[in-house]
């Protein structure tokens, strides 16, 4: 026995175990297929170390990794009966690896789509656990990977990895392994921590040469799984996504796309070299796959040519889609807005067939592509009611609750049984602002359909309101983070939201307004801009805040915080300093902010009656507008229709407020197409009044109403008096009428061009102000129609307002009264 046991033992013997274990590697390296690779194991597997599986698996992903997507065949090779043997040689000898074989074992396993509760990956998974202690990062990095593809991202395992790279952050300095971590840990760590692996994000990309595409991109998935629009990171990694450009493909390019998409970051740059570099790949992109994500992608931003081609092969292949793929091909097809009632038609039936298949919240995506595109199939309709009821009584979390029951109420004829309700009437206490704003703009819409108010439905549709609204103001009183407020009120809209929760929710912001703060104050700016209600105490820390921090706050967030006063038309106490500061920053870094932005900045300061002259020559300039109609050429429909708008109103703007700065008026044919497009009808009210002018001037002759004026300003009604104030009728020759005339400035700096008036003689405006054109719930009007007014006063008009509150109020309810008051306004005020 002791002489054995020396064998075993010699140098020798282990010399030839050595060669033997050398031997295996070299033929392992040697296999061409699969087959091969499984043959030596078939031969060898009483011999097999825990090296040797380690090796045999990483070969089998290798040959996988080489072949198009169409050739891959992941699931044969797992089901082989060498792969078994391989799982339970390691399932054997889980206890001998090292970190990083271990690591590597359950990285390949995954890879071949072995089940998260496999026992070898759980043990594995287990053991691991126990070693967290004793791994360095780039195995960390790696474990921290399988963990959050088997959907571990909100395990205590993840929250234990968490708190290991925060201990070791500050000695990271590879990229490849903080970018896995931080896509890994996104859902597990406070807001501080997430500042500070941004921080070491940033510096990452500031001082390491050369960063490869996916460490970046993985950085851009941080910010979209945390929902924080970083800028800064976000225009670093822009940077090397350029630089790289050539290396994309169409599956990068999407991803990419996406996330710029729900972050609302928008790059021209980027997104005119991604639409080159698909469309030069276009022909190649035969699989269905492939095309599908060409289609998403290249689709919003193609020229009419491309996209029709891409329908045309859409039309092709839409019967072999598969449900995910037509679910973003629906989804693309919304957003360019297709009309094409063929392919419509085609998805439509794909989807009517494969609704089962589909996750509540991918259902809820489905009903508001389908809603939006108008599909003319009813049946559609009715299996998407029925599939939407039947996920609401499974037990779901409150935010697909909240979702399902928005998606619904889009629905023609949609409504909730009893079983629905009383999902919803469970539920409430869990939810957020964002989840009771969708139930309650659901709830009161069914209200308003039932027909029959005395009916059981209507009074559970009032009750479960009633609950909707108490626990929506009990939120309120109590929440204490702004940030948590900010956050659960970004999607609370609508009529509801403004007659029940606004004036509460203003009032919690102002309880929490110290919180405001240099990482906030743009996302609360937007806030208040939208709210449209002018809260001055807000407005005067937004101000502060401002001036304090201004070095803190990015560039392009600058437009968000003039926005609010410029709406609201309020100056804060510091108006000056504060507007001085503001646009300090814009013009001296005028090629941070992407053209559109400079066009939408520029208005926002025209409306505040600020023209900083080398903001307005940069956008009045050829190559800038060649540089906007290529980005707006590439963006939705909304935003080209916005920003073209905003460029016309600058460009007014500048002619009538600044003529020193010499810029030409250049949207006449523009405004005439839009003129030629809109219909000018008188509701019942400006029929009204236009009827009392003529009674108050003498005749209809005296009085015009919807008048086109210079530069295109419509206004309500129009009419002439004389130096006396006597009425002047339209019918006299010397009496100037509807006709455009060219208006320019004179040398003496007065409005010339405008003949046919008498000497002395004045034209009114009368312009109707409703309560869109006020601040919500006050009688402070917005700054677009003080700039109205401003600009009229400049071609030689008197402005007669007539607010909406005076008319209707209890004083003027008799027409000799409104007739009085018309009187008052347009002779006496003057």
């Amino acid at each position: 026995m002791f002489c054995l046991r020396r064998f075993l033992l010699s140098p020798r013997t282990c010399q030839v175990r050595r060669w033997s274990s050398n031997a295996f590697f070299c033929q392992l390296n040697q296999c061409a297929d699969e087959e091969q690779v499984f043959d030596l194991v078939g031969k060898n597997k009483t011999k097999l170390s825990e090296k040797h599986v380690e090796k045999a698996l990483d070969i089998l992903w290798q040959f996988q990794k080489k072949k198009p997507d169409f050739l891959k065949d992941i699931n044969d090779v797992r089901d082989h009966p060498h792969f078994l043997i391989l799982r339970i040689l390691a399932e054997n000898k889980i206890g001998s690896m090292n970190n990083e074989a271990l690591v590597n074992m359950l990285y390949n396993l995954l890879k071949f789509n072995v089940d998260a509760h496999d026992s070898l990956v759980a043990e594995i998974v287990m053991e691991g656990w126990k070693r967290l202690d004793s791994m360095n990062m780039p195995e960390l990095s790696k474990f921290s990977l399988c963990l959050h593809e088997q959907q571990m991202s909100h395990s205590p395992l993840m929250g234990q990895i968490a708190e290991i790279v925060n201990k070791n952050l500050a000695s990271m300095q590879a990229t490849r392994v903080l970018s896995v971590l931080m896509v890994s840990i996104s859902h597990v760590i406070s807001h501080s921590f997430r500042d500070r692996l941004i921080q070491k994000a940033e510096f990452l990309l500031d001082t390491v040469d050369s960063i490869p595409l996916n460490h970046a991109r993985r950085f851009i998935h941080f910010l979209c799984n945390v929902k924080f629009c970083h800028r800064p990171l976000l225009h670093k990694c822009n940077k090397v996504f350029l630089r790289n450009v050539n290396q994309l493909d169409v599956d990068s390019i999407g991803i990419i796309l996406g996330i710029y998409q729900l972050l609302q970051f928008n790059n021209t740059e980027f997104r005119l070299a991604a639409k080159q570099k698909l469309t030069e790949i276009m022909d190649d992109c035969t699989s269905f796959s492939k095309f599908t994500r060409l289609f998403i992608a290249l689709a919003p931003m193609a020229g009419p040519e491309v996209r029709e081609r891409l329908m045309e092969t859409s039309l092709l292949m839409a019967d072999e889609f598969d449900p995910h793929q037509a679910l973003g091909m629906i989804e693309a097809m919304q957003e360019i807005e297709c009309r094409s009632s063929q392919l419509i038609q085609k998805v439509s039936s794909f989807l009517l067939k494969h609704l089962d298949l589909y996750s509540p919240r991918e259902l809820a995506r489905v009903t508001q592509s389908t809603v939006a595109l108008r599909f003319p199939n009813p049946d559609l309709y009715n299996r998407l009611h029925r599939q939407l009821i039947n996920r609401l009584k499974v037990k779901i979390t409150p935010s697909e609750v909240a979702i399902l029951i928005q998606t619904l109420s889009t629905l023609p004829s949609s409504f909730m049984d009893e079983a629905v309700v009383s999902t919803i009437d469970a539920i409430l206490p869990q939810c957020s602002l964002s989840n009771l704003s969708c139930f309650a703009t659901a709830l009161v819409k069914w209200f308003k359909q039932d027909k029959s108010t005395q009916s059981n439905l209507s009074v559970t549709y009032g009750t479960l309101l009633q609950k909707v609204n108490a626990l929506a103001h009990h939120r309120l009183e109590t929440v204490h983070e702004l940030d948590l407020l900010l956050e659960e009120i970004k999607y609370a809209s609508g009529e509801w939201f403004e007659e029940e929760l606004l004036e509460d929710a203003l009032a919690a912001f102002q309880r929490l307004k110290d919180q405001i703060s240099a990482t906030n104050v743009v996302e609360f700016s937007s806030f208040l801009t939208r709210a449209s209600y002018l809260c001055t105490p807000l407005l005067d820390r937004i101000a502060d805040v401002t001036l304090q921090h201004s070095d803190k706050i990015y560039i392009s967030g600058t437009y968000s915080l003039l926005l609010p006063f410029a709406v609201l038309n309020y100056d804060p106490p510091q108006s000056e300093e504060f507007f001085k500061a503001c646009i300090g920053r814009v013009t001296s870094h005028l090629d941070c902010f992407e053209p559109h932005l400079l066009v939408l900045l520029a208005f926002t300061l025209a409306m505040a009656e600020y023209f900083p002259e080398n903001l307005m020559m940069a956008i009045f300039n050829v190559d800038f507008l060649t540089k906007l109609d290529a980005q707006l050429e590439i963006g939705s429909h909304a935003l080209n229709r916005r920003v073209r708008s905003r460029l016309m109103e600058v460009n007014r703007a500048v002619c009538l407020a600044c003529p020193e700065f010499q810029v030409p008026w250049f949207h006449e044919r523009y405004c005439q197409q839009l003129q030629q497009r809109s219909s000018r009808r008188l509701n019942t009210l400006h029929q009204q009044i236009h009827r009392m002018l003529g009674e108050i001037l003498g005749g209809s002759h005296f009085a015009r109403a919807s008048v086109l004026t210079p530069y295109y300003y419509v206004i309500d009604f129009e009419c002439i008096l004389d130096r006396h104030k006597k009425p002047l009728p339209y019918v006299e020759q010397n009496v100037a009428t509807a006709e455009l005339e060219a208006v320019h400035w004179g040398q003496d700096g007065q409005i010339a061009g405008r003949k046919g008036l008498p000497p002395g003689a004045q034209r009114i405006a009368i312009e109707f102000l409703d309560s869109r054109d006020f601040c919500k719930k006050s009688n402070h009007l917005r700054g677009e129609f003080v700039m109205k007014k401003r600009h009229l006063e400049i071609l030689g008009y008197r402005v007669v307002q007539i607010p909406h509150f005076e008319w209707n109020s209890m004083e003027l309810s008799s027409n000799d009264a409104w007739i009085e008051y018309l009187r008052k306004k347009i002779f006496e005020e003057g």
